[in-house]
C-alpha cells in the first residue's frame, strides 16, 4: 500500500477536531464580544423578538380571526421596546410589558402570538440579575397577570397550565445560569489566586536568590579590596553576573505576563530546568563562598516542562537559604531518578533548623512538591547534622531516560 488511504483518514481526524476547536473560539470571542457590547446584545435581542412576533402579521390569516392592523402591529413594538433596558431594571420592564401587552388585548383585539416572547425573556432576566424580593415580586405578578390574560381569551385551562410552565420555565432557566455563572466567577478567582501565588513563588526564588549571592559578595567586597585586591575585582565580577541573570529571569516573566499586547512584550525562553542546575551550583559556588558538590543517580530522564522547572526552582531555593541561614561551609546537592519518581536532596553542614515558623522559601517548596503530587520533607540532615531537604517528585511513565550529560 501507498499509504495515501491513511493520509486521508488522518486529515479528515484533524479536520475533525479543527471543526469543534474552531467553534469554541468562535463562541468565546463572541461571549467575549457580547459581555464588552451589552447595549448591542439588548438591542438585537429585541430585534428577534420583534421578528418572531411579526409573524402572525405577515402569514395568511383566516377571515374569522382578529385582523392583522397596523396599529395592533404598532402595539407589538410598544411591549418589545423595553426589552433594550432589560438588564438596566429588570422588574420595571416586566411592568412596562405587561401594561403594553394589556393595552393590546382590551384596546385593539390584533392578532394572537404562539408564545408571550417578551414575557418569557423579561422573566428570565429577573431570574438571572435580580436579588429575591425582586423575583418574589415577579412570581406574585405572574400569579396574577396569567390568569387575568387568559380570561381574557380562551378561558382554558389548557392554556392556563401551558402558560404558567412556559414562564416556570424561563425562570428556572434563569437561575441556572444565575448559579453557571456564580460559579464560573468563583472558579476564575480561585485560578486568580492559583496564578498569584504561583508568580509570588517564582518572584520570591528569583529574587531572594540573587539577593542573597549579591548581599555575600558585597559584604566581602570591602575586606577583599584591603587584603586580596584580585579577589574585590571576582566579587564584583560575581554581583554583575548574579544581577544580570536575576534580570533576565524578571524579564522573561514580565514577558509571559504581558503576552497580549501589541508591543513592548519581551521574547519568552524556556524556562529552567535540571540542565540549569550545574550552572546555579557552579554560581553558589562562586558567589557564595561554599563548597558545594552535585551528583545524579539512576537513569537520567527528561522530564515533563513543568517538573525541570520545579526541580531546578527547589534546588534553587533550598541553595538560597543555606546561603541566607545556614551558615554552611559545604552543600550536596543529588538528584536520584528513581522508577516514577525524582528525589531531590539538598543537604549543608550548617547550624541545622531554627526555632520559629518556616520561611516564604520552604512554604513555596512544599506548594511546588505539592502542586506535581509529590511531597517535600525538611529538618535536621544525617546524623542530626546541618539542615537536609528531602523533595520527592513523581515523574510520568512515559518520560525517556536522558542521552544528555547531566551533573557531574
Amino acid at each position: 500500500m501507498d499509504g495515501r488511504g491513511d493520509t486521508q483518514g488522518d486529515a479528515r481526524g484533524d479536520l475533525r477536531g479543527d471543526i469543534p476547536r474552531a467553534v469554541r473560539s468562535g463562541w468565546e470571542r463572541a461571549r467575549s464580544w457580547g459581555a464588552a457590547n451589552p447595549w448591542a446584545v439588548d438591542i438585537g435581542l429585541a430585534l428577534l423578538v420583534q421578528a418572531a412576533m411579526t409573524m402572525p402579521f405577515v402569514v395568511p390569516r383566516a377571515p374569522e380571526l382578529e385582523p392583522a392592523t397596523w396599529p395592533a402591529y404598532g402595539l407589538t413594538t410598544l411591549t418589545v421596546l423595553p426589552l433594550v433596558w432589560r438588564r438596566r431594571a429588570p422588574l420595571a420592564v416586566l411592568l412596562a410589558i405587561l401594561a403594553a401587552s394589556a393595552l393590546y388585548k382590551l384596546a385593539l383585539e390584533g392578532p394572537g402570538q404562539p408564545l408571550p416572547y417578551t414575557g418569557l425573556v423579561s422573566v428570565y432576566t429577573i431570574a438571572v440579575l435580580s436579588p429575591p424580593w425582586k423575583r418574589l415580586t415577579t412570581a406574585a405578578l405572574l400569579m396574577v397577570a396569567v390568569p387575568a390574560s387568559v380570561g381574557l381569551n380562551t378561558r382554558s385551562v389548557r392554556e392556563l397550565t401551558f402558560s404558567l410552565f412556559v414562564f416556570g420555565a424561563a425562570y428556572v432557566f434563569g437561575r441556572l445560569q444565575d448559579a453557571r455563572q456564580r460559579e464560573h466567577r468563583i472558579e476564575a478567582e480561585r485560578a486568580a489566586s492559583r496564578e498569584r501565588a504561583r508568580i509570588a513563588r517564582e518572584m520570591h526564588d528569583i529574587l531572594s536568590h540573587a539577593v542573597s549571592l549579591m548581599v555575600v559578595q558585597a559584604e566581602a567586597g570591602p575586606v577583599a579590596v584591603r587584603t586580596a585586591p584580585e579577589r574585590a575585582e571576582a566579587a564584583f565580577d560575581a554581583i554583575s553576573a548574579t544581577g544580570r541573570d536575576a534580570m533576565t529571569q524578571l524579564r522573561q516573566m514580565l514577558g509571559v505576563l504581558r503576552e497580549g499586547s501589541e508591543s513592548g512584550a519581551a521574547p519568552r525562553e524556556p524556562q529552567p530546568d535540571l540542565a540549569g542546575i550545574p550552572g546555579l551550583v557552579e554560581r553558589v559556588r562562586v558567589s557564595g563562598g561554599l563548597a558545594v558538590t552535585y551528583a545524579t543517580e539512576g537513569g537520567v530522564r527528561a522530564l515533563p516542562p513543568a517538573t525541570g522547572a520545579s526541580a531546578y526552582r527547589i534546588v534553587q531555593e533550598a541553595l538560597t537559604n543555606v546561603v541566607k541561614h545556614a551558615r554552611a561551609r559545604t552543600v550536596d546537592v543529588r538528584l536520584n531518578h528513581e522508577e516514577g519518581m525524582l528525589r531531590v536532596t539538598v543537604t549543608d553542614d550548617g547550624r541545622g533548623p531554627q526555632a520559629g515558623p518556616s520561611g516564604h522559601g520552604l512554604v513555596g517548596i512544599r506548594e511546588r512538591a505539592a502542586a506535581h503530587g509529590g511531597t517535600a520533607a525538611m529538618g535536621p540532615g544525617p546524623g542530626g547534622r546541618g539542615f537536609e531537604v528531602r523533595v520527592l517528585l513523581p515523574v510520568p511513565a512515559g518520560s525517556a531516560p536522558s542521552t544528555a550529560e547531566v551533573g557531574r
